[in-house]
């Protein structure tokens, strides 16, 4: 070999070895420093409200809102309110693999939480609400619901309380007749857009390295890494795509619900949303079990393991099990306190 081109090859080969060294790993704190920039091009922190231009968020709204939230006397059986299905206790879902509505009716599919639910690209699991403002609009009419025939019977209700009535003028004063189902919805779509619950993850995500421990960081790590920040990303750690559930292997082989739930195909008729749904916000995920659309899976390491098989085709470790069930723990928040409140309401005079 030509001496020029051998000294060519070393400096090549030099130069090579310096990079590794340069760029290889990174430790202590250029690790921490790597793994928050990293975070911060993949997440996002809460914000403060979930505003909506078509239902500015107001005092006087979210107060008959929340209110509305826990009255069941506009159901068909007086028995189903919104917190039945979504209690705050149970950090804004009811704790059961689906949730029961009127006349002991069960309902489709698992009830997911309200909390930092209103931004999320549509309501339901599979997207046939487009807000909360929607969802909350539908629901009373909703067969397995609050079940009532028309929402002219809500309205002829809700008109039977004086308290309400004087409410809804407060709320809505530019409106004639402030009584109406659409806002019913306005009132609860701005109460549950008031519902957001910051976590130790969000003052990490402003730059508090130590709001979170190592191991909820080597979960962090592990999560974007195993792929699954490519669907569960933004503020909401989800909530803003639709995607099909089982892509590598079906879904049901691994739960216990024994039905096979095709998912976005009941709305859309096309054959492609075949067991797609809505991806679930994991914000609080370590207080709403039971997990998934048929809420078959009791365990958040449960269903850890089985999202690795069936949307990566990954057969996850326990301890890479257990690194992210730490990394989703540190986005447990707080609920706001007003929220905790069960408010008084009104009787009939």
């Amino acid at each position: 070999m030509n001496i020029r081109v051998l000294r060519y090859a070393v400096s090549i080969v030099l130069a090579i070895f310096v990079a590794a060294l340069s760029f290889g790993p990174a430790t202590g704190a250029d690790a921490d420093k790597e793994l928050l920039q990293r975070a911060c091009g993949i997440f996002k922190a809460l914000p403060k409200a979930m505003e909506s231009d078509q239902n500015p968020v107001t005092p006087a709204k979210v107060k008959l809102g929340k209110m509305l939230f826990y009255e069941s006397r506009i159901s068909i059986d007086g028995t189903v309110s919104c917190a039945k299905c979504h209690p705050m206790s149970l950090y804004a879902a009811d704790g059961l693999r689906k949730s029961i509505g009127n006349n002991c009716k069960v309902n489709p599919r698992n009830a997911p939480t309200l909390l930092n639910a209103a931004d999320q690209i549509s309501e339901h699991w599979i997207g046939n609400r487009t807000s909360v403002e929607d969802q909350a609009k539908q629901s009373v009419i909703g067969p397995p619901a609050f079940g009532m025939v028309k929402y002219e019977d809500v309205e002829k209700r809700l008109k039977e309380y004086a308290e309400y009535v004087s409410m809804f003028k407060e709320a809505f004063p530019a409106d004639k007749q402030s009584v109406t189902v659409d806002n019913f919805a306005k009132a609860i779509g701005a109460f549950e857009r008031t519902l957001v619950t910051p976590a130790a993850f969000d003052e990490y995500l402003r730059g508090d390295g130590k709001a979170i421990d190592q191991d909820q960081k080597t979960g962090l790590k592990t999560f974007m890494d195993m792929g699954c920040a490519g669907c569960h990303s933004g503020a909401f750690v989800g909530g803003q795509m639709y995607q099909k559930f089982g892509i590598v292997e079906p879904y049901w082989k691994y739960t216990k619900s024994g039905q096979i739930d095709e998912g976005r195909f009941a709305v859309s008729k096309v054959e492609a949303d075949k067991y797609v749904f809505k991806v679930p916000i994991l914000r609080n995920v370590e207080k709403t079990p039971p997990y998934f659309h048929d809420g078959s899976v009791d365990k958040l390491e449960d269903a850890v393991i089985i999202m690795g098989k069936v949307q990566l085709g990954r057969d996850i470790t326990g301890q890479q099990t257990s690194a992210i069930v730490a990394f989703l723990k540190s986005l447990t928040g707080k609920i706001p306190d007003d929220a905790l409140i069960i408010p008084v309401l009104p009787s009939i005079e």
